[in-house]
């Protein structure tokens, strides 16, 4: 049975769920269960740090053992090696030696035989005294379940005494179970709170996929595109652009296949039936004849050169249509670029009675790509000698005009119908409109997409049997 992957929104909710239920666990473990381990640790660490800060006081040690036993909440005591008391404190308390009757300490004690009693000490010193003793660093603990006790030896008015620190642990059991039950409140209203609000994120989270899945379901399709609501998150809006941008990729790629297939069929197969006609005339008919079999191999060989130039036009048209501005701009010398094309043209036509009159500023300079530029040129001028006029005669001129470089190539041709002008720059236009002349009808298409791509604009003005001015503008540098 094959796996089934479950819903983005369940899955977040499902994890928002599990962290929620980790947090309050880890939570509980601390206040009930851990809680009096961490208490105790707290209270004994604080106890000897007490002790510690008792026996590094320099001044009159009485003073802070009151300080210390108030803000503590420590028991302590001071006595001598045999167990009588010298001092003691408690965080309510203080009593010492010639304590007058005003003394609260002496009023709740009350005096025997004229002297001040302090409080006992606890019963469990004798043992405590006894570990002390045995003790090898001059320092011992007892620990009950309801205190904690830790003393050593240290100086008291020059003579050898006992510090012995007591403290309570016990207080944290009332507190453990009113934290309870306030944790049991604060989970329940906490858990309500996150699913309702993980089921609100879940929602928010999985709208905006789902839309871009229905999106990306229809991409290079005619239909309309599911709807997307921008504004959740940046990192979605993005995507969303992205799959915009694919799916008019897509459909250009389709339209472009289609016109391949509808109008370049007819182009293809003209040729390629001429190659074949002429091959079988060649093997049935005029292999014998040596004059005729070389006509015959001149038109198979004009017939390939043919499907050779066509194929290369679309090759270059659909990179085109692909790259976009993807190609590198430099600086482009454009007076350099028109003369080379135009020399080529002379030195191919001149002895046929073709004139190219030249008009060609220097130092025009463009943003461009050399390449590119260089094939527009040869196009636009290939184009004015398929369709020139009985006087053979070509104009090239390159001029600068309101920081603009601009080209023109003219021809005394038989001209363009106004109403088809705008259409001339169209795929396929001359070989299925204008007699064929062209190769494929894709040469001044790709004058055009050219030129676009350099941030320019191409025209042409006609007037029939008068001849036609094709023009490029660029920006100069």
């Amino acid at each position: 049975m094959k796996y089934k992957a479950r819903t983005f929104r369940k899955k977040l909710l499902g994890y928002f769920m599990l962290f929620t239920a980790v947090i309050f666990t880890v939570l509980w473990l601390l206040q009930t269960v851990f809680l009096q381990s961490f208490y105790n640790g707290m209270i004994i660490r604080n106890t000897i740090s007490a002790a510690n800060k008792i026996i590094a006081f320099d001044s009159d040690i009485t003073e802070k053992l009151d300080e210390i036993s108030r803000d503590n909440s420590l028991l302590v005591y001071v006595t001598d090696t045999d167990g009588n008391i010298l001092y003691s404190a408690d965080e309510y308390k203080k009593g010492h030696h010639g304590a007058d009757e005003n003394d609260g300490f002496a009023q709740m004690k009350g005096r025997k035989d004229g002297r001040f009693h302090y409080r006992e000490l606890p019963d469990n010193f004798d043992e405590f005294r006894k570990d002390l003793y045995a003790s090898e660093n001059g320092e011992a603990e007892l620990k009950t379940e309801q205190m904690y006790f830790y003393g050593k030896y240290i100086d008291y008015n020059g003579d050898k005494a006992i510090l012995y620190l007591g403290t309570n642990l016990n207080p944290v059991g009332s507190a453990a179970r009113i934290i309870r039950i306030q944790l049991l409140i604060v989970t329940f209203l906490s858990v309500a709170v996150g699913f309702v609000l993980a089921l609100f994120i879940s929602k928010s989270f999985s709208r905006p996929i789902s839309q871009l899945n229905d999106k990306a379901h229809t991409l290079g399709e005619n239909s309309d595109n599911t709807e997307f609501h921008k504004g959740f998150c940046f990192e979605l809006d993005e995507l969303n652009e992205t799959l915009d941008k694919t799916d008019g990729k897509l459909k250009q790629n389709k339209e472009f296949q289609n016109e391949l297939l509808a109008n370049v069929s007819h182009d293809l197969r003209t040729p390629l039936t001429m190659i074949k006609g002429y091959a079988e005339m060649i093997r049935d008919i005029s292999h014998e004849d040596e004059q005729q079999c070389a006509e015959d191999v001149a038109v198979i060989v004009r017939e390939a050169d043919r499907l050779t130039a066509l194929v290369g036009e679309i090759l270059e048209y659909s990179e085109l249509q692909m790259k976009e501005t993807e190609d590198i701009l430099t600086d482009c010398d454009l007076s350099e670029v028109v003369n080379s094309v135009t020399e080529n043209f002379e030195s191919l036509f001149s002895k046929d009675g073709y004139i190219f009159e030249r008009s060609i500023a220097e130092n025009i300079h463009v943003r461009g790509n050399s390449s590119r530029l260089t094939r527009a040129v040869y196009n636009l001028i290939d184009n004015a000698v398929r369709h020139i006029g009985d006087d053979k005669w070509i104009g090239v001129t390159l001029k600068a005009e309101n920081n603009k470089a601009v080209i023109e190539i003219a021809d005394h041709g038989e001209g363009i119908p106004t109403d088809e002008l705008e259409r001339i720059w169209d795929k396929y236009y001359t070989s299925r409109q204008r007699g064929g002349k062209g190769v494929s009808g894709l040469g001044l298409a790709i004058v055009k997409q050219t030129v676009i791509q350099h941030g320019g604009m191409c025209s042409a003005v006609s007037e029939v049997g008068a001849g036609s001015v094709f023009r490029i503008e660029l920006a100069m540098l």
